[in-house]
C-alpha cells in the first residue's frame, strides 16, 4: 500500500485558500507532517538538511531568494519549513518572513515535538498563524477524508472494512505501520521511535541530561496508559522530586510520547478535582485488552476534540469524571464549557454501567455512551436524538468523529 489520502490534505487546502496566516503543523514523530505538506507545497526547507538550513540562517530575504519569490508567479508559493522550531531563533525567522512576503508566499510549519512553544506568553507570532493538531489515522478518518458539516459536526455514521479495524487495532493508526501490516516491523518501529524520542528529542530540545531515570519513567508510564497519575509515587520509582517528575511528564507530554486527561468537575458532586489519567499516543503495545481498548477510544477523542477546535468548530474539551465514591465514567467531552458527551469505553461489555447514566443526570450531558469494541456496526446515528445512554458500538460511535 502507498499514500493513504488523509483529512489533514482538506484541512490545509482550506486553510491555504481561505486564510494568509501561517500555518503551524504540529504533532508525534512519524505521524504523516512532512508528506502532508509537502504534498502541498511547492518548495520545502527542511532544517535537519544541512544545505536548507545554510539557506535559513542567511535570513528571510535569503530564503526569498532561494523560493524566487521576486519573479512574477501565476500562484502564490506555497512554501513549508519543517522541523524549524529546532532553529533557537526560529519564531523570530518567520516573524521577518511573514511580515516581508506575506502576499507572495503561504507558509507551512510543521513540527514534531516543541512547537507548541507558541502558546506561551509574550508571543511575537500572535496573528500570524493558525495552530492544526495532527494525529494518526482513526476510524472516521479511514471513512471520511472531507471536512466536517460546521452544523452537525459529528459524521453520519459510516461502516470500514473488517481488515482496516483489525489492522487499526493491531498496528496503531501511524501511517507507515498501519499500512504495511506486519507485526514484526511494527514492533521494530515501535521500538526506534521510541529510541528516536529519548535520544534525539529529549537530548536535542531539553536540558535533561538523566536520561536513564527518563527511560525508566516511560517503561512505566508506556505499562500504565489509562491510568490516574501520582506524581509522589512515581517520583519515587524513579527516585527524583516530585517537581523534577511533574517537569518529566509535562515534556513526555509535549513530545507527543502521550497525553494528561484532566478530572471534569463542575456540577459533579463530591468530584476528584486532582489527578490526571495517562493515555499513550500509540495504543498498538498495549498487551492488555482492557487498558487497550481504553486508550484506543481515547485518542479518537482526543484526535476530534483538539481537531473541531483547530478548525473553528467551538472549543471543545476532553477530560474524565471520577467522585469521590470511586464512581467513575471514563470520558466526557465538554463543547464550549458545557458537558456534552459522556463515553464508558469497554472491550466486549454490553450491560450499561450505572455511573454513565449518574453522571449524565448530574451533567445534564445531553450524549451518553458505553462504547463496546468487540460489538458490530450498527447502521444508526449514535447522536440522532437527545436521549437516556446508548450501549453503542465502536465501530459506529468512532466513525461519526474526526
Amino acid at each position: 500500500m502507498g499514500h493513504r489520502k488523509r483529512i489533514y490534505d482538506a484541512i490545509l487546502h482550506e486553510h491555504l485558500g481561505s486564510h494568509r496566516q501561517m500555518a503551524f503543523i504540529s504533532g508525534p514523530r512519524q505521524v504523516g507532517k512532512t508528506t502532508t505538506c509537502r504534498d502541498q507545497s511547492s518548495a520545502y526547507l527542511d532544517w535537519d538538511n544541512a544545505d536548507h538550513r545554510h539557506i535559513i540562517l542567511q535570513g528571510p530575504a535569503a530564503t526569498a531568494r532561494h523560493l524566487g519569490l521576486e519573479r512574477l508567479r501565476a500562484e502564490a508559493v506555497v512554501a513549508t519549513f519543517d522541523e524549524l522550531h529546532k532553529y533557537a531563533r526560529w519564531k523570530s525567522f518567520l516573524k521577518g518572513f511573514y511580515d516581508t512576503y506575506a502576499e507572495s508566499a503561504h507558509v507551512l510549519v510543521t513540527g514534531s515535538s516543541r512547537l507548541d512553544v507558541y502558546r506561551r506568553g509574550g508571543d511575537s507570532l500572535m496573528g500570524r498563524y493558525f495552530p492544526y493538531r495532527m494525529h494518526p489515522f482513526s476510524v472516521a478518518e479511514l471513512e471520511y477524508q472531507d471536512l466536517p458539516n460546521p452544523k452537525t459536526i459529528v459524521r453520519p455514521p459510516g461502516e470500514i472494512a473488517e481488515a482496516e479495524f483489525t489492522a487499526l487495532w493491531e498496528h496503531g493508526g501511524y501511517p507507515e505501520p498501519f499500512l504495511k501490516r506486519d507485526i514484526r516491523f511494527t514492533r521494530r518501529w515501535r521500538g526506534l521511535r521510541q529510541q528516536a524520542l529519548l535520544r534525539e528529542d529529549i537530548r536535542d530540545l531539553t536540558r535533561i541530561h538523566e536520561l536513564g531515570q527518563i527511560a525508566v519513567l516511560v517503561d512505566l508510564l508506556t505499562a500504565r496508559s489509562g491510568e490516574r497519575v501520582v506524581l509522589r509515587n512515581l517520583a519515587r520509582e524513579v527516585q527524583v522530586s516530585v517537581d523534577t517528575l511533574r517537569r518529566w511528564v509535562e515534556t513526555l507530554t509535549s513530545l507527543h510520547l502521550g497525553f494528561l486527561l484532566r478530572p471534569w468537575f463542575k456540577n459533579v458532586s463530591s468530584s476528584l478535582r486532582k489527578e490526571p489519567k495517562w493515555f499513550l499516543r500509540d495504543w498498538s503495545g498495549i498487551s492488555d485488552d482492557g487498558r487497550r481498548t481504553e486508550t484506543f477510544i481515547a485518542c479518537h477523542l482526543l484526535k476530534a476534540v483538539e481537531g473541531w477546535t483547530d478548525l473553528g468548530l467551538g472549543d471543545f474539551h476532553l477530560g474524565y469524571l471520577r467522585d469521590k465514591q470511586k464512581r467513575e465514567v471514563d470520558f466526557i467531552i465538554a463543547r464550549d464549557g458545557k458537558p456534552w458527551v459522556l463515553v464508558e469505553a469497554k472491550k466486549s461489555e454490553e450491560q450499561l454501567s450505572a455511573a454513565v447514566a449518574r453522571f449524565q443526570e448530574q451533567t445534564k450531558a445531553p450524549h451518553a455512551f458505553q462504547v463496546v469494541l468487540d460489538a458490530d456496526y450498527v447502521a444508526a446515528d449514535c447522536f440522532a436524538a437527545r436521549r437516556g445512554p446508548l450501549v453503542v458500538p465502536a465501530r459506529t460511535f468512532l466513525s461519526q468523529l474526526l
